[in-house]
């Protein structure tokens, strides 16, 4: 039965209050949004931090037409009403969503179809670390890359939420993991995780080290966040009929490459972005996920990796965390 929640007018959030530093990062008061045909209204218990946050901060990614300008792509939280035509929610119902923009409040709106139950016994911190991090590694690995079960997957920045994420779904799908990070920490935290090789890049070359790995076979698919003078090197790292999936180019977006070693090894070169896709694109991706991965967070197989966690009112702290680059999976917002 459906229970009554008792909503107010008004809620805080933390708001960009212009382009800059992680101080621009201010709490206000805004109205509580109402849920639109098809939408439910969370109440926030726990928001994700990510690299999009970031740039938005910075006034780099702006939010698509549409979504709300606080910052904010995943919360976990409990369902407080539902808008004209909603079906499988009700008042009352723990979920963790996939956002637009939004999750730096206690109160958001999301689609139904965007949102998935919290896995039995996640608290709402772990189920928010949740969706940004999977439905990105399961669109890109394991939709675009194609990844399948024996072939390996090389993980740029294994240590991040992204990472810590791809390095357990490879895994758990029976393929082979190599990874780069940045210290002896976090190599030793991705290879607890499930990769099978972690190359620290400050010491090692990971080019030559997955050659090595694979008896110069290469990686059939690599994820990469750097972009840069990467692209050439994950050139050289792939497979024959390799696929290089681009998610981020935190080391420059403009790069020079040799289309030849592309062409003879008939390799594939694809990207995306996920917050300007549809509400209709991202629910496929829900519904695969809680199909195929669900049943794996319930029996823990694989689960989300927690670095701090910080009361929303200082979300400004949580984004000099991840500036400094020092974290080990998922930094989180408490909203409750």
């Amino acid at each position: 039965m459906a229970r009554t929640v008792s909503i107010p007018s008004h809620m805080t959030v933390v708001a960009i209050t212009e382009p800059g530093g992680p101080r621009v990062l201010k709490t206000e008061q805004r109205e509580v949004p109402r849920p639109g045909e098809g939408e439910i209204l969370i109440r926030v218990r726990a928001a994700g931090v990510n690299r999009p946050d970031v740039q938005q901060r910075k006034g780099l990614y702006p939010a698509p037409p549409g979504a709300s300008d606080l910052p904010g792509l995943e919360v976990a939280g409990d369902v407080a009403a539902v808008g004209a035509g909603v079906i499988r929610w009700h008042g009352g119902d723990a979920v963790t969503a996939l956002t637009a923009g939004g999750g730096y409040a206690e109160y958001v709106t999301v689609h139904e179809s965007n949102a998935l139950p919290v896995p039995s016994g996640y608290t709402f911190t772990e189920a928010a670390a949740l969706p940004e991090n999977y439905f990105t590694v399961w669109h890109n690995v394991f939709q675009r890359g194609g990844l399948m079960p024996g072939e390996t997957l090389l993980v740029h920045g294994g240590s991040s939420g992204i990472g810590t994420t791809a390095i357990q779904l490879a895994a758990a799908f029976g393929a082979k993991v190599i990874t780069t990070a940045g210290s002896a920490e976090k190599c030793a935290a991705c290879l607890r995780i499930g990769a099978n090789r972690a190359i620290n890049y400050k010491e090692e070359d990971f080019v030559e080290v997955v050659r090595h790995v694979t008896d110069g076979n290469g990686a059939n698919v690599i994820l990469d966040m750097v972009g840069g003078d990467y692209v050439m090197r994950n050139y050289r790292a792939a497979a024959e009929d390799g696929r290089i999936v681009q998610i981020a180019t935190q080391a420059g977006a403009v790069a020079s490459t040799d289309f030849a070693r592309l062409m003879v090894k008939r390799l594939t070169h694809t990207g995306s972005t996920l917050r300007p896709r549809s509400i209709a694109f991202k629910g496929a991706i829900a519904a695969e996920l809680e199909a195929k991965v669900w049943p794996l967070l319930e029996t823990r197989k694989v689960a989300p990796v927690l670095d701090m966690i910080y009361p929303l009112a200082d979300a400004w702290r949580a984004h000099e965390r991840m500036e400094e680059s020092e974290h080990i999976g998922k930094i989180m917002l408490d909203v409750a």
